[in-house]
């Protein structure tokens, strides 16, 4: 697997790639809604962060219990019904007359589901591509995921000053509902990538499996803890500027698209590794200035720049994927996504929690110092990784 048209010629990846792309530009102008309806009925920036970010919260409690079922699913069935899922909780989210208190278990139902769908997502895609294709697919998909998001969040501000938040939900509701029409139509049916019965017991031992071996545990806190805090970071934009959040978010993206389409086409494979540990910091280092206050447009070009950073993870899964037995991608790729999406949620909290207290701009900055803090001690153990491979 060598070039983008090679995969584009692999059958199945196009409607992967088409459901996928519809519940990315879903999520984006869900998430600006529903933020912007909780900022403007609350004034809050926690309560603000934590509902464009809270599914994330859930996450961990998923990872515990269901990630099983990643590998012992029939895929077709369960993206597609997980779709459906996230489609009816968005269309309760839209209802004039929910309480504000209501959004939270429909927030936590929604993180439950997802906690499964990076599992069963990317388990495919190492079936669709192998191993090999993997890492190329993969940055396609991250790629996807930032042009998605730009036009999402392009998109979700334009909405916003038209129509109100309720009428942007619903049509994020609508766009879930295609991304399962799509996996249902284009995907055939397969057979799970593990046998046995997927339970609460055999999800806890296979994590414990994965996690018991230091080269994987060191790589799982790297996808983890410096991307979290910097996503609380961004989860801080409607705060920090209600009307340039669109923007700063689309910045975000862009910057996330030539990150991965730097390090998944244009670097040698040889070179990646290398590369791990620099793009943490890059990812960083330019929140750290938010603390001077900038105004939009600068602010909006050093999150295009930061964003760049989040390269990084390809690096790290193409090292996870070589050190994890072909029948538990499915898991540990759903243990990664989990972890990822928790710490997300973690940092939007912790982010939401110093702003209340401070102010936007310096919570972003004790985000950004606190990510490169652990990328500094985990700096070590990943340069060792490299020169061990």
């Amino acid at each position: 697997m060598r070039s983008y048209r090679d995969l584009v010629r692999t059958p199945e990846f196009t409607p992967l790639f088409v459901s996928s792309s519809a519940q990315i530009a879903a999520q984006t102008i869900g998430g600006l809604a529903l933020g912007t309806l909780v900022y403007e009925e609350t004034r809050s920036p926690l309560l603000s962060a934590v509902s464009m970010f809270g599914p994330s919260l859930a996450q961990v409690l998923g990872a515990t219990l269901f990630l099983s079922w990643a590998d012992r699913l029939a895929s077709r069935a369960a993206l597609a019904g997980i779709a459906l899922a996230f489609a009816a909780g968005t269309a309760v989210l839209a209802l004039p007359a929910l309480p504000l208190w209501a959004v939270l278990p429909v927030l936590l139902a929604q993180g439950l589901i997802a906690s499964l769908g990076g599992g069963v997502r990317w388990g495919l895609l190492t079936d669709i591509l192998s191993k090999d294709g993997y890492l190329l697919g993969r940055s396609v998909f991250n790629m996807m995921s930032g042009i998605m998001q730009i036009a999402g969040y392009a998109t979700g501000g334009a909405l916003l000053t038209l129509l109100p938040p309720r009428a942007a939900l619903l049509l994020s509701a609508l766009l879930y509902t295609a991304a399962a029409a799509t996996v249902r139509l284009g995907l055939s049916r397969r057979r799970p990538r593990a046998a046995g019965r997927p339970s609460v017991a055999e999800t806890w031992r296979t994590n414990a499996l994965l996690w018991s071996a230091p080269p994987r545990r060191h790589l799982y806190l790297a996808l983890w803890l410096p991307n979290g805090l910097i996503v609380g970071c961004e989860s801080l934009f409607v705060a920090y500027a209600p009307r340039s959040a669109g923007p700063l978010f689309a910045c975000a993206a862009l910057g996330m698209l030539v990150g991965d389409l730097t390090v998944g086409r244009l670097v040698p494979p040889g070179r990646r590794a290398a590369l791990g540990v620099p793009l943490l910091v890059l990812l960083a280092a330019p929140y750290v200035l938010f603390l001077l206050r900038p105004a939009p447009l600068l602010a909006a070009a050093l999150v295009g720049v930061a964003s760049v950073g989040f390269g990084a993870s390809l690096v790290q899964q193409e090292r996870l994927m070589a050190l994890t037995p072909g029948a538990l991608s499915g898991q540990a790729l759903g243990l990664h996504s989990a972890g990822m999406l928790t710490m997300q949620g973690v940092g939007a909290a912790l982010a939401g929690a110093v702003a209340q207290l401070t102010s936007p701009a310096v919570a972003m900055t004790v985000m950004a110092g606190a990510s490169l803090a652990v990328t500094a001690g985990l700096s070590a153990g990943l340069r060792e990784r490299v020169r061990a491979a």
